[in-house]
């Protein structure tokens, strides 16, 4: 029998409403313990306001939204197929002819539908809006200003001392040997009165200085000066310019691709980002599984009892499969394995699962 599009369309409104209250309740929840959390890291900072707390909750909110958009498929999923079963809807939709896929294909369609608003349309928002929530975090709590900036042009980087600082261009760096090309290196004072600019032909970064060979320094009022080496005194390291970088979260799904060149065009890893990018692209599909994950749980009648016990789990099984995605993207990022394979492996496996275990429940 052919699903008739007034049930499908009511199904799909049912999941879609439901997941939405699931999405809402649970960023209520994790707002409210991220805010406690702030207000703990806030004692003792007499500039950091309760009005400065609750702006770094809101702009953090979106985010956290993003992170549990597959918790509230599951939940929300899992209470929908629960009540149509209980009301007896989808049991008179079965006796009918309808089978477990047909009644299904509604909600994995909503699903994937809002697994790609999510990634293309409400990403770029959280993530500026994380952006912002960093920049501020590193402003009232941590004290970390950013060392680097990185652009199409190349990178920048910026050495504070008590005397002054140091803003230092290039095109890339060499890992292999720590090098640099074609550096600028512009000299300020406290004041931030221009000083002196050597560029270097080459730079190499070692322990606690920066060796520049075949250097031009140029200082205002005075002819330039050709030396064939000098020494910068540095506090940079390569760890501490990887860090320096904005993560992954902070970045649009449309401006990764884009950033992911510069970073490798300027000689830099992009294993993180490029992983986060394949990650976002294979979310609508993990979350297209849960909801076979989910019906595995939920199709059960009331007067079979137990009901209760398979609900709970269920949200046991999708903690499993949150600590299981986290397990294999933090080896896709060490590099222990492929970036597709470690972006992809969850959502294929989940689904997988599901699939399986619904044949074997549902037509076995």
């Amino acid at each position: 029998m052919k699903l008739p599009w007034t049930l499908s369309a009511y199904i799909g409104k049912n999941f879609l409403i439901t997941i939405l209250l699931a999405l809402l309740g649970l960023i209520a929840l994790t707002t409210l313990i991220d805010v406690v959390e702030l207000i703990r890291r806030a004692s003792g900072k007499e500039l950091v306001t309760f009005s400065i707390i609750l702006k770094l909750s809101l702009l953090k909110m979106p985010s956290l939204g993003e992170k549990l958009v597959p918790y509230a498929v599951l939940i929300g999923s899992m209470l929908t197929l629960t009540k149509l079963t209980r009301t007896h809807e989808l049991v008179v939709a079965r006796a009918a002819g309808v089978s477990v896929w047909q009644f299904l294909s509604p909600a994995i369609a909503v699903v994937l539908l809002l697994g790609v608003c999510v990634t293309t349309l409400f990403n770029p928002i959280s993530a500026i809006l994380l952006l912002r929530y960093e920049q501020l975090e590193g402003k009232y709590f941590s004290g970390r200003p950013s060392l680097l900036a990185i652009s199409s042009s190349g990178l920048w980087l910026r050495q504070i001392e008590p005397e002054g600082e140091h803003i230092i261009y290039s095109m890339r760096l060499n890992q292999t040997d720590m090098s640099f090309s074609n550096l600028i290196v512009f000299a300020f004072d406290k004041d931030k009165k221009f000083v002196e600019r050597l560029d270097a032909q080459r730079a190499v970064l070692e322990a606690g200085e920066l060796h520049l060979y075949d250097v031009t320094r140029s200082i205002p009022g005075k002819p330039p000066q050709l030396i064939t080496e000098d020494l910068l005194p540095t506090t940079l390291t390569l760890g501490h310019i990887q860090d320096s970088f904005a993560s992954p979260e902070t970045m649009s799904f449309w401006h990764l691709p884009s950033f992911i060149n510069m970073l490798e065009n300027a000689g830099f890893s992009a294993l993180r980002h490029r992983l986060y990018w394949q990650s976002l692209l294979a979310n609508p599909f993990l979350m297209a599984g849960t909801v076979l994950i989910a019906a595995m749980f939920s199709l059960r009648l009331p007067r079979h009892g137990k009901v209760g016990l398979l609900v709970v789990a269920g949200v046991v099984t999708g903690f499993l499969m949150h600590f299981f995605t986290d397990i294999i993207l933090a080896l896709g990022s060490a590099g222990t394995i492929p970036v597709l394979l470690a972006a992809w492996a969850p959502a294929v496996i989940v689904l997988m699962i599901g699939a399986a275990t619904l044949l074997h429940l549902e037509d076995g």
